[in-house]
């Protein structure tokens, strides 16, 4: 699989003052690591907005630092967004060692439909969307799959253990925490509850009707008699 560059600049610029540089259509990026100082780098907006749409948190990257005698091989790590309009902030940049493991948070990837909820009755619960997991950087998987389509009946879950996982990588989050699951609707069951509810109401109020009625029926006859 080729991987993904992109080239980056030296940051002068600090603090408040980068939102000079978003206007001009940089945004902010820090290089970190194992055995470096942080280091301040700038990369233009739109070429890292399609980096990270295409390699996500986990690729490794090639990054081309103005000036640099060798790239670096770094992953996303940090992204920070403006709440309002979900504009880049500021990208981290962890700089990895090949021979060294590293943690990180792999997301889930959810496929196909669960035939248990596709009733009225029942509702997919989703308990988590990442796992933390531990490998060599080459070994990080982008994603994990999670099949809920075995999901057949009601109360049924997918638990952490149950996940396909290469060898090479060590999954952190406990084996026993549910992933997914189907549930009982609470509304399905509360108008189940009412209905039956109701219909006891009915029956008893058909029985407390019958019962005067056998008891002059009873009278008719002794007077008639």
């Amino acid at each position: 699989m080729n991987r993904e560059e992109l080239k980056v600049s030296n940051r002068d610029i600090l603090g408040k003052k980068v939102r000079f540089l978003r206007r001009e259509g940089l945004t902010p990026v820090n290089l970190y690591g194992p055995n470096i100082e942080s280091t301040p780098l700038q990369a233009e907006t739109p070429l890292l907005k399609r980096l990270i749409a295409r390699a996500g948190r986990n690729a490794l990257i090639t990054l081309k630092v103005d000036g640099a005698k060798k790239p670096r091989v770094v992953m996303v790590r940090d992204i920070q967004r403006d709440p309002l309009n979900d504009e880049l902030l500021h990208v981290g940049f962890f700089q990895v060692e090949m021979t060294h493991s590293v943690r990180a948070e792999v997301p889930l990837l959810f496929l196909g439909e669960a035939p248990a909820a596709k009733t009225s009755r029942a509702m997919l619960i989703q308990n988590l969307t990442v796992l933390q997991v531990e490998a060599l950087p080459a070994d990080l998987p982008r994603n994990i799959e999670v099949d809920i389509s075995v999901l057949e009946e009601i109360d049924q879950a997918i638990h952490v253990r149950d996940l396909p996982v290469d060898e090479a990588v060590e999954v952190l989050t406990e084996p026993d925490q549910v992933v997914v699951h189907v549930l009982e609707s609470k509304v399905e069951k509360l108008v189940e509850e009412i209905e039956e509810e109701a219909v006891a109401v009915e029956e008893a109020e058909v029985e407390a009707e019958e019962v005067p009625s056998e008891e002059a029926e009873g009278k008719a006859e002794s007077e008639a008699a």
